[in-house]
């Protein structure tokens, strides 16, 4: 089964937030080659961004991630259609963009608010008790 992770399942694992131990389970289970793993490119970057103000040695966590998901990144019609999508938050968008293209079949994200599309999204908490528990 191929699931794609919105950024802030990482930043929950490498900032030990709220739902630190789902995401360490679903990025293990993804390491064991249990589940494929797929991340938009933006992703990495935002990671880098964010975490490196707290985290020193970032750099190893994103070497870790690029090895183990398939990294997909946005044409030019991938944009246009994200942004023909009705919902205001565009990274949202372009992230159920990308991972329709790439077939995934579950969003894992822990953003209330992610755009409800065609794809399942589940929290990680969700998706620990439907698919790993």
């Amino acid at each position: 089964m191929k699931l794609f992770l919105d950024t802030n399942i990482f930043l929950d694992l490498i900032l030990k937030r709220e739902n630190y131990e789902e995401s360490m389970l679903i990025l293990n289970a993804i390491e064991k080659n249990i589940f494929d793993g797929v991340v938009l490119d933006i992703t990495i970057l935002n990671i880098d961004y964010i975490a490196k103000k707290q985290v020193k040695e970032i750099k190893d966590f994103l070497v870790l991630i690029n090895s183990l998901f398939e990294v997909v990144g946005a044409s030019n019609k991938m944009i246009k259609e994200a942004l023909d999508t009705p919902n205001n938050d565009l990274e949202d968008n372009l992230q159920y963009i990308c991972a329709k293209h790439s077939k995934s079949e579950i969003i894992i994200s822990n953003d209330k608010n992610f755009i409800k599309t065609d794809i399942p999204t589940l929290s990680s908490k969700e998706f620990i008790l439907n698919y790993l528990d």
